[in-house]
């Protein structure tokens, strides 16, 4: 939580500077100067990319998970097994997943208005989930299997990855990494944000603060609730969270926890379609993408409908991947997360060695608490992106390697190639860059404003500076 709030204070610093859609490449262009803003632009433009479009589909086979795991918990005799070695399996775990896709984009074309309602409604389902782990999930404990004791849940571990002690408590930040991330969503969607250089950045730093907090009081909550060790590893849903609210609520109780869940998961995906799509379509508008000119177009209520339709066809065809091979995809989607550690980092990295005195227009500058902010963001991401792309499991072979780390190494190449052969007067020319790095130490932005709409001039140049 406490370095995960320094990267997000790191973040809104510049989120502020420069509220753009596209945010975290233009902001790390930015933060590498005239001299190398195009070369880390690309880079972290395919890094981004990835990420987001990745974690949908990703997030589809969560909710997929939820659903399919009841057939566990009433056992129901499948035809070809229950499992992911088995085509029948995997074939409906697809099928679910694709519908779950379906759903969430559909609702990406719903009227603005429209969707702002579902929004707090989704917020609504979210805390109403989060109150009844609190509240019913424990009086189920309780008066079923028991709560396992304070020296249990604070003392005991379980080495499953057969991977040194030391480093088996390393891989414990997959868990939460995987979660307090993502947080730069706000930044996408800054030039659809009234006075977005103080609301954007205020949206990333509340929502680290409010998962982390929110988070850690679940967590605890959860080491309370679960079985002991030996009864925990033998559930074998593909997501034994049903199975486990089956044994302390029954049943019932583990349908409706399921059906809130996989809601849930399904409107997140919705939420994060808005934020990836409004990244695919800055990259796109600036000309990079196959297809810009028409990816790049807004519709007549000034929305990015061909960017989410791009984010639904990736999204069904890297689902596809769960026909031959469960493996396949969740190497696919591994990579997800870790684009975007690697950003956080090197934003701050490249703020501390190269424009350590920049972006004093932020409304949220760190002042002289800005270097060693950026120090901690720094090894802490570095850390995290070491424990992502490390193996997951020991003795590695072909079926254990994670492949999260080629994918990277790929998809940075991708980046390397599109920076050396598209033409400086196609993205970010040097006159550009400059631009953006004189309006974002000017004033800061007129309190009301937005990226789209302003007339304040300094909005307009912040824009444009940026993209043609």
């Amino acid at each position: 939580m406490i370095f995960m709030f320094i990267t997000a204070g790191v973040l809104a610093e510049i989120c502020s500077a420069l509220p753009l859609s596209g945010s975290i490449y233009v902001w790390t262009a930015e933060s590498a100067g005239p001299k190398y803003a195009r070369f880390f632009g690309f880079i972290v433009a395919w890094w981004s990319c990835t990420a987001w479009m990745t974690f949908s589909a990703g997030n589809c086979l969560t909710a997929a998970n939820y659903i399919v795991s009841e057939i566990m918990v009433y056992g129901v005799n499948y035809p070809g097994g229950a499992g992911n070695d088995s085509i029948q399996w995997r074939a409906l775990v697809w099928a679910v997943s694709e519908g779950c896709l379906i759903v969430s984009v559909a609702i990406n074309y719903l009227p603005p208005r429209l969707y702002s309602a579902i929004f707090k409604f989704s917020i609504g389902l979210y805390m109403l989930d989060f109150f009844l782990c609190l509240i019913w999930l424990p009086i189920g404990v309780s008066k079923t299997y028991g709560f396992r004791t304070a020296k249990e849940v604070f003392t005991t571990t379980y080495n499953g990855t057969g991977a040194p002690p030391a480093w088996n408590w390393i891989l414990c930040f997959l868990y939460t990494s995987g979660t307090m991330i993502g947080f730069d969503a706000s930044g996408h969607i800054a030039e659809e944000t009234k006075n977005a250089s103080v609301v954007a950045g205020r949206g990333i730093l509340s929502s680290a603060i409010a998962t982390g907090v929110l988070g850690f009081i679940t967590n605890i909550l959860f080491l309370f609730c679960t079985p002991d060790l030996d009864t925990l590893f033998a559930l074998d849903a593909p997501q034994p969270f049903v199975q486990l609210y089956a044994l302390a609520l029954g049943k019932g109780g583990s349908i409706f926890m399921t059906i809130i869940a996989a809601l849930g998961l399904i409107l997140n995906t919705s939420v994060s379609i808005v934020a990836a799509s409004r990244l695919i379509f800055a990259v796109a508008r600036d000309g990079v993408l196959p297809l810009s000119s028409w990816i790049g177009q807004v519709d007549a209520q000034r929305q990015p409908r061909n960017a989410v339709t791009v984010m639904f066809v990736f999204g069904a065809a890297l689902l596809c991947t769960i026909l031959p091979s469960q493996v396949a995809f969740t190497s696919l989607t591994s990579a997800g997360g870790i684009p975007t550690t690697a950003a956080y980092g090197l934003i701050a990295l490249l703020r501390l060695t190269l424009t350590p005195n920049d972006f004093k227009s932020s409304h949220f500058f760190l002042g002289r608490w800005r270097k060693p902010f950026y120090v901690a963001t720094v090894l802490f991401n570095g850390l995290i992106f070491a424990t992502q792309i490390s193996p997951f499991y020991f003795p590695v072979n072909a079926e254990t390697f994670n492949f999260a780390c080629v994918i990277f190494g790929a998809v940075t190449i991708f980046g390397i190639l599109s920076w050396y052969f598209i033409p400086e007067d196609r993205w970010l020319r040097r006159e550009q860059v400059l631009r953006a790095l004189q309006v974002a130490d000017e004033a800061p932005l007129e309190a009301g404003s937005s990226g789209v709409n302003a007339t304040a001039e300094n909005v307009r140049h912040r824009r444009d500076s940026i993209t043609k």
